[in-house]
């Protein structure tokens, strides 16, 4: 029976594709019997998965036991052998749950970044998606939302043990000898108990008195309607990418349609298709919201941006609007110039580009593209500064990168991300958008090419 479970587990993460690619899969543990069983489900899988697990936990501070928790955490890590990392917050004890949840994702999403962990996964399982339908309903969500928890999020977030009850959960810790009396206990975290928070009234007041008027069948019934607007949700993601006039495109941190064919279209659609739209980036918006972003889609000018909340924004720029999250790429344009282009072969990191270079007889150099030859020597890559100048390659007379990059239609927002090689004063490139008239080898002649590539891209 409970080697059942691990066999269902198996056969749900290979049949989903939840975790497609081999890497470092950051567990989020609580401490609680959900995140334990998560951790010992997950170390039974994660070779034949091609997994490096470590664990991720945050001290929220808003108990007086949370140092307990998390030392009682780190000797799971031990008993594990796997890494361990651990965030505090220092919270207030009137902290709400929104806020309290909040700033565990922002913790989470830290260490996984700061690791470089491909997923991030948590221990979400079918109860949690029964009380989170409830509650998002109770909320007066959009149908979309009745979605509830999707198994797979932006950002390699995953959560594998939806599809399980918590009963099963607690039936496998028991199996595997797991639990207080045993080297460590499962935190049962009060504010899980507490009715003044929404969601433990939801889940220890209302969802009993439903069971008890309708059996416990409501649960699947509940968890139906999840699966029933999970479908719509994909559907509209489908959509998005079946109407070519959209252009869509999206990356890890942003997400652009064209704006024209959405002033076109009836409010109703074109309010569902931005809310699609925004979903793609882990952006959530409600119809309010959805139709405030419609209007400024209608009357914003190019460069304006629209608050989302949550430092959520959207943007007009050349024809096209972009939702993305302010501060998710680091801002570039006071770091130190990295070298590059001394030895024969090698590559560099700037922000979200990789340049790569080796020698080679030289091509022709375009302006526009992401190869380009250039004459031996070392050169750096810094970001864009205030000022800069280019002689562009086939042009006259030197140029301001600024007029360059708007004529390139690179929004505001982006042009410090973008890498600019240069060699002493002079700038030799800036990837897709111009080539300087600057060491430019002859075709033939012995020279170091170089590539510019940008992750990220989907």
């Amino acid at each position: 029976m409970h080697d059942d479970l691990l066999s269902r587990l198996r056969d749900h993460v290979r049949e989903s594709g939840i975790v497609s690619e081999p890497g470092l899969a950051l567990l989020a543990v609580s401490g609680g019997p959900d995140s334990v069983a998560l951790l010992d489900l997950m170390s039974c899988l994660a070779e034949e998965m091609g997994l490096v697990l470590a664990v991720a936990h945050v001290d929220h501070g808003i108990l007086p036991e949370s140092a307990d928790v998390a030392e009682q955490v780190m000797g799971l890590v031990v008993q594990y052998k796997v890494r361990g990392y651990i965030s505090s917050l220092a919270l207030r004890p009137d902290t709400s749950e929104t806020r309290a949840r909040e700033g565990r994702y922002r913790a989470l999403r830290d260490m996984q970044h700061r690791l470089g962990a491909r997923y991030l996964v948590t221990g979400h399982h079918a109860d949690d998606q029964v009380e989170t339908v409830m509650y998002r309903f109770l909320r007066g969500t959009a149908p979309i939302g009745l979605a509830g928890m999707a198994a797979v999020g932006v950002d390699g977030l995953v959560r594998p043990l939806l599809p399980f009850r918590k009963a099963e959960l607690g039936d496998w810790l028991g199996s595997r000898g797991v639990g207080p009396g045993r080297g460590f206990f499962l935190h049962a975290d009060a504010s899980n108990l507490d009715r003044r928070h929404d969601r433990a009234w939801v889940r220890h007041e209302l969802l009993p008195v439903v069971r008890d008027r309708f059996g416990d069948a409501v649960d699947d019934c509940l968890l139906d309607v999840a699966r029933f607007a999970a479908h719509d949700r994909g559907a509209w993601s489908t959509v998005l990418r079946a109407l070519p006039d959209l252009q869509f495109r999206a990356t890890r941190q942003v997400v652009e349609v064209a704006r024209g064919p959405l002033q076109g279209y009836d409010d109703a659609l074109s309010e569902a298709l931005l809310r699609a739209a925004a979903r793609e980036v882990g952006c959530v918006i409600g119809p309010r919201r959805a139709a405030r972003l419609r209007a400024f889609l209608q009357k914003g000018t190019s460069g304006r941006r629209h608050e989302l909340g949550q430092e959520w924004v959207a943007e007009i720029a050349f024809g096209r609007l972009r939702i993305f999250r302010l501060g998710e790429e680091p801002h570039l344009s006071g770091q130190i110039p990295v070298p590059w282009g001394e030895a024969d072969e090698g590559s560099v990191r700037w922000g979200a580009w990789e340049i790569v270079w080796c020698r080679e007889a030289a091509g022709r150099s375009n302006r526009g593209s992401l190869t380009t030859w250039v004459t031996d020597g070392p050169a750096d890559v810094r970001a864009w500064r205030a000022g800069d100048r280019i002689l562009p390659l086939g042009g006259t007379g030197r140029r301001p990168l600024t007029r360059l990059l708007m004529e390139g239609k690179i929004p505001r927002s982006e042009r410090t991300k973008l890498p600019v090689l240069v060699r002493g004063d002079d700038i030799l490139w800036v990837p897709g958008v111009c080539r300087a008239a600057v060491a430019v080898p002859d075709i033939g002649e012995q020279a170091i090419r170089v590539d510019a590539s940008a992750n990220g891209d989907s």
